[in-house]
């Protein structure tokens, strides 16, 4: 890191502690105290993805198979996801989000979302608003690859 200077050490320091911090804020938010985080998890890669195989969700995730089955079983008992047979494939089932999962997802996405709009509004004066909103225009090349 001989050729990075302080300063960009310091904002990639900085930047990943702070998003790390928010994000979780951000979850903590919206936790349905009946979900673990894996769980909650999941449910947001099924609204994401769609239709998919458990293998593939669990590919997805990162994690063993035997895994994301004993998670899938969680949400299933909560009437969040079910299972179908796959058109294509009969040996293999596909998970959907049931009306109920899709419900909560939009719930969970528009709480932390008005959580966060509030948070702006109170603790920031509206110059700083404005400041964030630039830095955020100069934090999108930073998504780009």
């Amino acid at each position: 890191m001989a050729d990075i200077s302080d300063s960009a050490a310091r904002a990639a320091r900085d930047l990943r502690v702070v998003f790390s911090r928010l994000r979780r804020r951000i979850r903590e938010v919206a936790q349905d105290a009946d979900l673990s985080p894996s769980q909650e998890s999941a449910l947001t890669l099924v609204g994401k993805h769609g239709a998919a195989t458990a293998s593939a969700l669990a590919a997805a995730e990162g994690v063993r198979p035997q895994s994301m089955a004993t998670t899938l079983a969680a949400l299933e008992g909560h009437g969040l996801i079910r299972r179908a047979p796959d058109p294509d494939d009969g040996r293999r089932q596909l998970v959907t989000l049931t009306d109920t999962g899709r419900a909560r997802i939009e719930g969970n996405r528009q709480v932390r979302e008005e959580w966060l709009a509030r948070a702006f509004q109170d603790r920031y004066t509206e110059q700083e608003r404005q400041t964030v909103l630039a830095a955020l225009e100069l934090m999108e090349r930073l998504s780009r690859p």
